[in-house]
């Protein structure tokens, strides 16, 4: 899905909705480095929605105990359900835009996920607290649930920080250096290579000189480039042994997948003659093409 509006005119910026009971907790980092100067310029849109907005005054209650007991609170599915009608309501005239809650039990974010939501026009998040959302609420919706690890946090709102910077940093224009991205961890299945700037050799606290790899100062990209595929390689093994094995999964999987049949020249076509120009004499033998056999 494109970043084009229905009517196929101006392209519309790749837009992040939030809704949280904590408004104020953003822009927060987004507002500063490559995020807040691409905000600063409209390369992306944030808008944040209040859920208590939702709620019925007077007390403006956005939760309630759960059902069949235990701790914690669980947020209302009229209000949810209010906030989520209202946000997208917003959207009038684009398509719809994906609903992610982030929750510990949702997909695991990856780069592949972030490269989709990067392709599409935007998305709206929702931010849970304390014990989650109304279960109804999510399958009315469809909501997707997006999880940032294996670890809880004290609500959705810094995995929603976390999930736009990743987003769009991958925007265009937004970095400067658009090959960057390609040679980051996960790009293309593998942790990203160790970097090294100047001094070329340099001593730290414990005393202990270390030097810059030298292939890295020979100037030599094919070898610098196989440097660092190594490296990679060698890291993700050592470190992600989950990610090292998909990746060798797909580099078998490349080497098994038989390649297209290259499409066959076609064959050279003889001289033509003109018998004016050739009248009264034999025409010269055309000479065999060098892809042809001949006996």
């Amino acid at each position: 899905m494109s970043r084009q509006d229905t009517q196929g005119a101006a392209e519309a910026p790749w837009t992040a909705r939030v809704l949280t009971v904590f408004p104020e907790m953003f822009p927060g980092p987004l507002g500063e480095s490559l995020a807040g100067r691409a905000l600063a310029r409209g390369d992306w849109r944030l808008t944040v929605h209040d859920i208590r907005d939702a709620a019925e005054p007077p007390h403006r209650r956005v939760d309630d105990a759960p059902f069949g007991g235990g701790p914690g609170m669980v947020m209302r599915p009229s209000v949810a359900d209010r906030a989520i009608r209202l946000v997208e309501g917003l959207e009038a005239g684009r398509h719809t835009l994906p609903l992610i809650y982030l929750t510990p039990r949702g997909r695991p974010l990856d780069q592949t996920m972030v490269a989709e939501l990067a392709a599409g026009e935007g998305v709206i998040l929702l931010c849970g607290r304390y014990e989650g959302v109304d279960e109804r609420v999510l399958e009315a919706h469809g909501a997707i649930e997006v999880s940032l690890g294996d670890f809880v946090l004290s609500g959705g709102e810094p995995a929603a920080l976390c999930l736009i910077d990743a987003v769009v940093r991958l925007l265009p224009g937004v970095m400067g250096n658009q090959t960057s991205a390609g040679e980051e961890s996960f790009a293309n299945g593998l942790l990203e290579y160790p970097h090294y700037t100047r001094p070329a050799e340099w001593t730290g606290s414990d005393g202990i000189p270390r030097r810059v790899p030298d292939v890295l100062l020979s100037g030599h990209h094919a070898e610098v480039g196989a440097w660092r595929l190594s490296e990679a390689e060698t890291t993700t093994r050592i470190r992600r042994p989950d990610l090292w094995a998909r990746y060798m999964r797909s580099q078998a999987d490349a080497m098994t997948t038989p390649n297209p049949a290259p499409a066959r020249r076609p064959a050279p076509q003889p001289a033509q003659h003109s018998d004016v120009a050739h009248r009264g004499k034999e025409p010269a033998e055309a000479p065999r093409s060098k892809d042809r056999q001949t006996a």
